[in-house]
């Protein structure tokens, strides 16, 4: 039942899109060919690489999300050959990985919350590292189906992967988005003879809004009032590694840099995040800003941003890096020149494999902590 709502509400979105683009639509939603939408989303492709990224679309990014059926941040051919994603519980496997499908790891907002596992198809011998990755939308939009995608490198690596959904803003403001997140963390901690994981090797990792609750994450440990009651109060949310893709980091200095005022408004991701806006809701603002907690004990980053981001500004991750550096933590940022929120330039193999390195060199098996 519920695949099936996922499906009317894609068609729903793409019914709406299609005909404020195009003026009219070719019919019933349901019965439009994939390759269609495609040819519609190229007419998106500003830059003519035929690659249409987050910045370059033009419909609701609530449709580019469920689209985006790889979880790479951009639309290809390939998102459309796809065959529809089945959001059933239970086991699948891809290839040489194996995927659990909608396991509850707590409560939130009285509901059921729930992540899906990547392991490996082979049990292994010892204790494996996790990587744990929250998806980006604005914190209003997005689900975890597309991380699998992004943490399977890791697991052909020897990790186990998580892809964690966590409450949107539409549902409940902050602190609620990172309370869901270090319960997810806490679970995993508490379950890891289960899944066969080491609890002294975590890492998370996230875009846009998932790098915001990555960073933040790795540098509020210890932050009690952001642990939140849904479940495993008896395990640390602490992380050993943060890999952080254009995230906000201290959103005061966002929303006050020229060209992003806009996300100092009513309407903004942000103000929907704290529920108020956010220079009228500053203790709530530094309560959510990463670079707040940096200190000396926080774990290796790695921060990539493109420097022609016009969704966050790149001085984000410049902000916290500097704050890292200061604090004398372990910490690299990696500018791609010309690259915006997203796109084809965070999917070069050199991208993939930056990250993939800095994984296996702080939780992974080329790390001293084994």
């Amino acid at each position: 039942m519920q695949h099936v709502k996922s499906m009317a509400l894609t068609a729903s979105l793409i019914v709406c899109w299609a005909t404020t683009s195009l003026g009219q639509s070719d019919g019933p939603a349901n019965h439009a060919p994939a390759l269609g939408i495609y040819e519609r989303v190229q007419r998106d492709d500003q830059n003519q690489d035929g690659m249409v990224s987050r910045d370059e679309f033009r419909g609701p990014l609530r449709l580019f999300d469920r689209l985006d059926r790889d979880g790479d941040d951009m639309l290809t051919r390939k998102d459309f050959s796809m065959q529809p994603r089945r959001e059933r519980s239970g086991m699948k496997t891809l290839d040489d990985v194996q995927v659990m499908r909608d396991v509850v790891y707590g409560q939130g907002g009285g509901r059921d919350l729930t992540m899906h596992l990547v392991l490996p198809k082979e049990p292994a011998d010892q204790p494996l590292p996790v990587y744990v990755w929250l998806h980006g939308g604005g914190w209003m939009a997005g689900n975890k189906d597309g991380g699998v995608q992004q943490v399977i490198p890791a697991v052909r690596s020897g990790f186990v992967g998580a892809t964690i959904e966590y409450r949107l803003s539409g549902e409940a403001i902050f602190p609620a988005q990172i309370e869901d997140c270090k319960c997810a963390i806490r679970y995993l901690r508490a379950n890891a003879k289960k899944y066969n994981i080491d609890v002294k090797r975590i890492a998370v990792g996230g875009s846009s809004a998932g790098g915001h609750l990555a960073a933040l994450i790795g540098t509020s440990a210890g932050a009690a009032d952001l642990e939140g009651i849904g479940g495993w109060a008896d395990q640390r949310s602490d992380v050993q590694a943060v890999v952080d893709l254009y995230g906000p980091t201290d959103l005061v200095q966002f929303v006050q840099t020229p060209g992003y005022e806009s996300h100092a408004r009513s309407n903004s991701p942000e103000t929907r995040l704290l529920g108020g806006e956010v220079l009228k809701r500053l203790d709530a603002a530094e309560k959510a800003n990463p670079i707040h907690y940096v200190d000396e004990s926080d774990p290796p980053f790695l921060i990539i941003h493109g420097s022609n981001d016009r969704t966050v500004p790149a001085n984000q991750s410049e902000a916290i890096y500097k704050a890292l550096q200061g604090a004398g933590v372990d910490s690299k940022l990696h500018l791609i020149e010309g690259a915006g929120h997203g796109g084809r330039e965070f999917a070069e193999p050199e991208i993939r494999e930056m990250q993939l390195e800095f994984l296996l060199r702080t939780v992974g098996s080329q790390s001293s902590q084994e």
